[in-house]
C-alpha cells in the first residue's frame, strides 16, 4: 500500500493522509517490462495489486519479474505475449482470465518527418499503440461490468493534443486514445467501472534517451543532451526536464484506487505543465 503522510516543523512523521490498498485486486500493465510500464507495474504491486507483467517474449518477462520481485506487497504474474496479434492476446487473457485494472501502456514512438511516413507505418502505429488497447478492452470490461468494479487506463500522452512535428503518426495515435477512453467511460457508465487515459510527459526512459540523440547533438552528454532537448523541442514545460517514469506511475496507482470513484472519461495530465492550456 502506499501512504503520503504529514510531517511536523521537527521532521517527525504524523498520520496518514492518503492509503491507498489494492489487496486483493488483479491488474494487467501492457509492455510492462522496462521503462514507464515497469514503474506502473512496481507501483500497483507495492499498492498490494497481483500484477500481470506483459512483454512479448517469455524470457523478457522473467527478467523484469526478477528485477521487480523484491520490496512489493502485491504479487507479480507472468504474463508474456505480443497483444498486437490474435495468438498474443489469446496467452495473456488465458494467463489472467479475469482483471480489476487494466493499465494499456504498450505504445511505439520514432521521429519521423511527416511526408516519410507511408501507409505501412500508419497502419502500425494505428495497430500497436490503438487497436492493441481496443482488444484488450474489449476482452475484460465485460468481466468489470458485471462485478460493477474495475479501472481501465490508456497510457497517453501530451502529443495527444500538441502534436510533435517530428512524429505526427505517434501523435495521431494518442489523440485516438483519447476518443477511446471517452467512448469507453461511456460505455460503462452508470456503475463501478472508471476509464480513464493519463497524458504523460516527455518521460526519461531508456527509450527517450535514444530519441533525444535523434533530435540533438549527438556528442553531446546526455546531461546537456537533455537540457537542449527541452529548450528546443520541448520549451513550454514548466518543469523544463524529462519526467520520472515513477511520477506517471503515481497518477495510475491513484486512478486504480478506490478514491478515484468519482474520475471516470477524463484525460489527467503528468505532463510537467507542457500543454499549454486549461483543459486537455
Amino acid at each position: 500500500m502506499i501512504r503520503h503522510r504529514l510531517t511536523t516543523d521537527n521532521g517527525e512523521r504524523g498520520v496518514d493522509i492518503v492509503r491507498i490498498d489494492l489487496s486483493g485486486k488483479t491488474a494487467l500493465v501492457t509492455a510492462s517490462t522496462q521503462g514507464i510500464g515497469a514503474a506502473i507495474a512496481t507501483g500497483l504491486a507495492q499498492a498490494g495489486a497481483s500484477v500481470g507483467i506483459n512483454g512479448r517474449s517469455v524470457g523478457s518477462v522473467t527478467a523484469a519479474m526478477e528485477k521487480m520481485g523484491t520490496g512489493t506487497e502485491g504479487a507479480l504474474l507472468a504474463a508474456p505475449g505480443d497483444v498486437t496479434t490474435d495468438e498474443g492476446l489469446a496467452q495473456v487473457t488465458q494467463a489472467l482470465p479475469h482483471l480489476d485494472i487494466l493499465v494499456n501502456n504498450l505504445g511505439l514512438y520514432e521521429a519521423r518527418p511527416a511526408l516519410e511516413i507511408d501507409d505501412a507505418e500508419w497502419r502500425r502505429y494505428f495497430e500497436t499503440n490503438v487497436l492493441s488497447a481496443v482488444r484488450l478492452t474489449r476482452a475484460y470490461l465485460p468481466g468489470m461490468i458485471d462485478q460493477d468494479w474495475g479501472r481501465i487506463l490508456y497510457i497517453a500522452s501530451d502529443s495527444s493534443v500538441a502534436i510533435p512535428a517530428e512524429m505526427i503518426h505517434y501523435g495521431m495515435t494518442k489523440t485516438a486514445l483519447l476518443a477511446v477512453s471517452r467512448g469507453f467511460a461511456k460505455a460503462a457508465a452508470g456503475g463501478g467501472v472508471t476509464v480513464n487515459s493519463v497524458l504523460a510527459g516527455a518521460t526519461h526512459t531508456a527509450g527517450i534517451e535514444e530519441f533525444v540523440y535523434q533530435l540533438v547533438d549527438k556528442q553531446l552528454p546526455w546531461e546537456e543532451a537533455q537540457r537542449a532537448f527541452m529548450r528546443e523541442h520541448r520549451p513550454l514545460s514548466l518543469i523544463q526536464r524529462l519526467i520520472e517514469p515513477e511520477e506517471i506511475a503515481n497518477m495510475v496507482v491513484y486512478l486504480s484506487s478506490p478514491l478515484a470513484s468519482a474520475t471516470t472519461g477524463g484525460a489527467l495530465r503528468v505532463d510537467g505543465g507542457y500543454v499549454d492550456s486549461i483543459l486537455p
